[in-house]
Protein backbone atom coordinates (compact mmCIF):
# COMPACT_ATOMS: atom_id res chain seq x y z
CA UNK A 1 0.00 0.00 0.00
CA UNK A 2 2.93 2.43 0.54
CA UNK A 3 4.46 1.82 -2.23
CA UNK A 4 1.47 2.10 -4.51
CA UNK A 5 0.87 5.22 -2.56
CA UNK A 6 4.51 6.29 -3.25
CA UNK A 7 4.31 5.60 -7.31
CA UNK A 8 0.82 7.78 -7.52
CA UNK A 9 2.96 10.72 -6.29
CA UNK A 10 5.99 10.31 -8.26
CA UNK A 11 3.79 9.73 -11.25
CA UNK A 12 2.15 13.28 -10.25
CA UNK A 13 5.04 14.83 -9.90
CA UNK A 14 6.83 14.12 -12.98
CA UNK A 15 3.92 14.73 -15.12
CA UNK A 16 3.83 18.52 -13.12
CA UNK A 17 7.56 18.83 -13.91
CA UNK A 18 7.45 17.51 -17.59
CA UNK A 19 4.39 19.62 -18.32
CA UNK A 20 6.21 22.53 -17.10
CA UNK A 21 8.72 22.70 -18.48
CA UNK A 22 6.91 23.99 -22.46
CA UNK A 23 5.41 27.00 -20.49
CA UNK A 24 9.21 27.61 -19.17
CA UNK A 25 10.63 27.72 -22.70
CA UNK A 26 8.74 30.80 -23.83
CA UNK A 27 6.26 28.67 -26.31
CA UNK A 28 6.23 28.90 -29.74
CA UNK A 29 3.61 30.62 -31.99
CA UNK A 30 4.20 27.27 -34.56
CA UNK A 31 2.56 25.04 -31.09
CA UNK A 32 4.10 22.26 -28.72
CA UNK A 33 4.23 19.99 -32.08
CA UNK A 34 6.98 21.82 -33.75
CA UNK A 35 9.41 20.69 -30.38
CA UNK A 36 10.58 17.18 -29.80
CA UNK A 37 10.55 18.31 -25.42
CA UNK A 38 7.59 20.10 -25.90
CA UNK A 39 5.70 17.18 -27.70
CA UNK A 40 6.96 14.84 -25.00
CA UNK A 41 5.81 16.78 -22.95
CA UNK A 42 2.25 17.30 -23.69
CA UNK A 43 1.86 13.38 -24.49
CA UNK A 44 3.44 12.61 -21.15
CA UNK A 45 1.12 14.85 -19.42
CA UNK A 46 -1.86 14.12 -21.43
CA UNK A 47 -1.92 10.43 -20.97
CA UNK A 48 -1.63 11.08 -17.14
CA UNK A 49 -4.18 13.78 -17.07
CA UNK A 50 -6.72 12.92 -19.82
CA UNK A 51 -9.21 11.71 -16.94
CA UNK A 52 -9.69 15.32 -16.06
CA UNK A 53 -12.12 15.73 -19.41
CA UNK A 54 -14.49 14.27 -17.00
CA UNK A 55 -14.87 16.44 -14.64
CA UNK A 56 -14.06 19.42 -17.02
CA UNK A 57 -16.93 18.71 -19.31
CA UNK A 58 -19.85 18.52 -16.70
CA UNK A 59 -18.48 21.37 -14.54
CA UNK A 60 -18.61 23.22 -17.86
CA UNK A 61 -21.55 21.89 -19.26
CA UNK A 62 -23.30 22.73 -16.36
CA UNK A 63 -22.40 26.33 -16.14
CA UNK A 64 -23.37 26.76 -19.30
CA UNK A 65 -27.08 24.77 -19.49
CA UNK A 66 -28.05 23.41 -15.53
CA UNK A 67 -27.05 20.73 -13.48
CA UNK A 68 -28.97 18.20 -15.22
CA UNK A 69 -27.57 18.66 -18.56
CA UNK A 70 -24.02 18.47 -16.86
CA UNK A 71 -24.32 15.60 -15.47
CA UNK A 72 -25.96 13.47 -18.17
CA UNK A 73 -24.30 15.02 -21.44
CA UNK A 74 -21.03 16.12 -19.93
CA UNK A 75 -20.95 13.01 -18.11
CA UNK A 76 -20.99 10.73 -21.96
CA UNK A 77 -19.07 13.70 -23.67
CA UNK A 78 -16.51 14.09 -20.85
CA UNK A 79 -15.87 9.98 -21.21
CA UNK A 80 -15.09 10.40 -25.04
CA UNK A 81 -13.21 13.13 -24.66
CA UNK A 82 -11.52 11.32 -21.84
CA UNK A 83 -10.41 8.56 -24.06
CA UNK A 84 -9.45 11.33 -26.98
CA UNK A 85 -6.97 13.10 -24.75
CA UNK A 86 -5.43 9.85 -23.32
CA UNK A 87 -5.34 8.73 -27.29
CA UNK A 88 -3.90 11.56 -28.12
CA UNK A 89 -1.60 11.87 -25.92
CA UNK A 90 0.30 8.70 -26.66
CA UNK A 91 -0.01 9.46 -30.29
CA UNK A 92 2.38 13.06 -29.36
CA UNK A 93 4.55 10.30 -26.82
CA UNK A 94 4.99 8.39 -29.53
CA UNK A 95 5.61 10.84 -32.20
CA UNK A 96 7.63 12.97 -30.58
CA UNK A 97 10.75 12.71 -32.48
CA UNK A 98 8.24 14.53 -35.50
CA UNK A 99 7.39 17.69 -35.93
CA UNK A 100 3.70 18.04 -36.63
CA UNK A 101 0.61 20.61 -36.18
CA UNK A 102 -0.58 20.24 -32.38
CA UNK A 103 -2.96 17.23 -31.96
CA UNK A 104 -4.66 18.76 -29.49
CA UNK A 105 -5.81 22.00 -28.24
CA UNK A 106 -5.25 23.68 -25.73
CA UNK A 107 -2.04 21.75 -25.36
CA UNK A 108 -3.15 20.64 -21.63
CA UNK A 109 -6.78 19.46 -20.75
CA UNK A 110 -6.17 22.30 -17.61
CA UNK A 111 -4.64 24.78 -20.18
CA UNK A 112 -7.95 27.71 -20.75
CA UNK A 113 -9.81 24.98 -18.27
CA UNK A 114 -13.50 26.42 -19.69
CA UNK A 115 -12.73 25.91 -23.24
CA UNK A 116 -14.00 23.39 -25.22
CA UNK A 117 -11.42 20.90 -26.42
CA UNK A 118 -10.15 20.38 -29.96
CA UNK A 119 -8.73 17.46 -31.35
CA UNK A 120 -6.97 17.41 -34.95
CA UNK A 121 -8.54 20.35 -35.47
CA UNK A 122 -11.87 19.69 -35.10
CA UNK A 123 -14.66 20.42 -32.35
CA UNK A 124 -16.77 17.62 -31.23
CA UNK A 125 -20.91 18.23 -31.00
CA UNK A 126 -22.00 19.60 -27.80
CA UNK A 127 -19.38 22.26 -28.14
CA UNK A 128 -20.10 24.58 -24.80
CA UNK A 129 -18.13 27.53 -25.90
CA UNK A 130 -16.63 29.48 -28.80
CA UNK A 131 -12.19 29.47 -29.56
CA UNK A 132 -10.85 32.40 -27.42
CA UNK A 133 -8.17 35.18 -28.20
CA UNK A 134 -5.36 33.10 -27.23
CA UNK A 135 -6.36 30.18 -29.50
CA UNK A 136 -4.13 29.19 -32.64
CA UNK A 137 -6.41 27.54 -34.24
CA UNK A 138 -6.03 27.11 -37.94
CA UNK A 139 -8.97 26.13 -39.94
CA UNK A 140 -11.09 29.66 -39.81
CA UNK A 141 -13.88 27.55 -41.30
CA UNK A 142 -14.38 25.95 -37.90
CA UNK A 143 -13.98 28.52 -36.04
CA UNK A 144 -17.43 28.98 -34.02
CA UNK A 145 -18.13 32.75 -33.41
Amino acid sequence: MKSSKFLISATVAATLAISAIPAQAGGSSDGYGQSPVGKLGHGVANMATGWVELPKNVINISSDSNILVGLTWGTLRGAFETVSRTVVGAADFLTFPFATSDFAQPGYVTERFSEDSRYFGAALPGHWTTFGPLDSFEHEDLRLE
